[in-house]
């Protein structure tokens, strides 16, 4: 696949970014994609190994090695760098249903697992899947896939993000009548409100939307199943219903003072900027939330980065990020071998941002937050941190991240934003369909399988499989489709 000898010849290249100081003036998308000659020849450079790792989507070492969605890679790649973008769109949409989400905010994990990583850097597969999708939207290629005959039956998808669309659209263009049903004003889930408009525009959120609406998908919003409607009447309504709404119960910081005002979960905090965006058609701004103040974001993951860079966004005076764990090292440690994920250290756009602005990275690593101190009106105006350690737990014999006595320092903060994590699905929800859930408060399911507890109720994306990626939702989506397609019709080619 792509040249034999293109590896050797040509240098990885990736589309141009706007400088950080330019970018920061709004919320646009700041990436300029390579011309198609130059994305030719980065799809030259696919190696032609054998062994093709990018797209075996296997776990090693505890973390997925390659695409989850199988994608073709090799074959895509061959596609881009002959020039046969249709062939290349087409091979893509085999076994992708969004690879216009995915080519924005997936982290890569093809090139991670790329072969090219051995003696040098890996294809730009992310860069040439968002050339071939791109391209074909640019030439129409990209139609609605209206069924020709229609089965009868009615599925109701509870949630709009990542996983809850990828079934509708596979259930739709199977022929089945689907409604996704969405707790928010706008459709999107994850899409929508928890990835700023930068990473992912929204206007390319609706593109597809306004696409799978055409093809027969309904959508209904302002509806939160579990309190606005019943369980047993969407199980009357329905043959079939997919729980895909995510792992929205976010961690919270438990210690003295977090009843301050100012204190936000990221995911709020994110979504209510973008909200502010949308409702406005991006002519309001909503400053007021960090302009001229001090702000500090806990956790060190991709949420963490994007509540960074929408802060610098809305003016704010300082930025610290704190992570809990010790600073990652630059290179591959020997514990740590290709093709295996690089648990290396990552300065995304957000950290650059901050660079830029305030001439330091926000991270802040092995520290956490011991108090939150509050002024007479009860907002939050100092955090007490302290240093962590690790440790040997001498019952469990698991390593532990403890206090160092000592350390302790207070800092001023005007905004804190919680980018903790998720601990799992709402417990309406679960409980609303009297559905099981494991230790982790995701619902249950047999080993690779997408039916719950209870008749008639799948489930799919985060709420399933915990916290985890765009890509992983699609893929969910996308099994969990074929799964109640099987049940209704006794066989599936999905």
């Amino acid at each position: 696949m792509g040249k034999p000898t293109g590896f050797l010849e040509y240098k990885r290249e990736t589309a141009k970014v706007l400088p950080p100081k330019v970018r920061i003036a709004n919320f646009k998308e700041f990436r300029t994609p390579l011309n198609k000659e130059k994305q030719k020849l980065q799809g030259a450079r696919c190696m032609a190994c054998g062994v093709p790792f990018c797209q075996s989507g296997m776990m090693i070492g505890g973390m997925a090695s390659g695409c989850p969605l199988h994608n073709l890679v090799p074959e895509t790649n061959d596609l881009v760098y002959t020039g046969n973008w249709k062939q290349a769109f087409l091979r893509l949409s085999k076994t992708h249903s969004f690879p216009e989400f995915t080519s924005r905010v997936c982290p890569a994990l093809c090139e991670a697992a790329c072969t090219c990583n051995l003696n040098g850097e890996p294809v730009s597969t992310k860069e040439n899947e968002r050339a071939i999708i791109e391209t074909a939207y640019e030439n129409g290629w990209v139609t609605p896939q209206i069924p020709e005959v229609r089965t009868g039956k009615s599925i109701a998808v509870i949630g709009s993000g990542p996983s809850g669309l990828a079934a509708a659209q596979q259930l739709n263009r199977r022929g089945h009548s689907v409604t996704v049903f969405e707790r928010k004003d706008r459709v999107g889930g994850l899409l929508r409100y928890g990835i700023p408009n930068m990473k992912l525009d929204k206007a390319v959120v609706d593109r597809r939307i306004h696409l799978m609406e055409e093809e027969g998908v309904k959508f209904v919003t302002n509806v939160n199943v579990g309190k606005d409607i019943k369980a047993e009447e969407l199980l009357k309504q329905f043959d079939r219903v997919i729980l895909a709404c995510g792992a929205s119960n976010p961690r919270d910081i438990k210690v003295p003072g977090r009843d301050a005002k100012g204190i936000y979960f990221a995911v709020d905090f994110l979504g209510q900027v973008t909200k502010a965006l949308l409702d406005s058609d991006f002519a309001k701004v909503p400053y007021e939330l960090a302009k001229g103040k001090n702000v500090l974001v806990i956790g060190g993951g991709d949420t963490g980065n994007d509540c960074v860079g929408t802060s610098i966004r809305l003016g704010a005076k300082s930025v610290i990020q704190l992570e809990m764990m010790p600073k990652p090292p630059v290179e591959r440690t020997p514990s740590n071998p290709w093709p295996q994920w690089p648990r290396v250290l990552k300065t995304d756009y957000g950290q650059e941002e901050a660079i830029a602005v305030f001439g330091h990275d926000p991270r802040v690593y092995q520290t956490t937050v011991t108090e939150f101190i509050k002024d007479k009106n009860g907002n939050v105006c100092q955090a007490k941190l302290t240093k962590l350690k690790s440790e040997k737990d001498p019952k469990t014999g698991r390593m532990m991240m403890v206090p160092v006595e000592g350390t302790e320092e207070v800092i001023p903060v005007d905004v804190v934003l919680i980018a903790a994590g998720f601990l799992g699905s709402e417990k309406y929800v679960t409980d609303a369909f009297k559905v099981a859930i494991n230790g982790r408060t995701n619902v249950d399911t047999k080993p690779d399988q997408y039916q719950t507890s209870v008749d008639k109720v799948f489930t799919a994306g985060d709420m399933h499989r915990g916290q985890s990626l765009v890509v992983w939702a699609i893929r969910e989506g996308r099994e969990a489709a074929k799964a109640v397609d099987e049940s209704l019709m006794g066989y599936s080619y999905l």
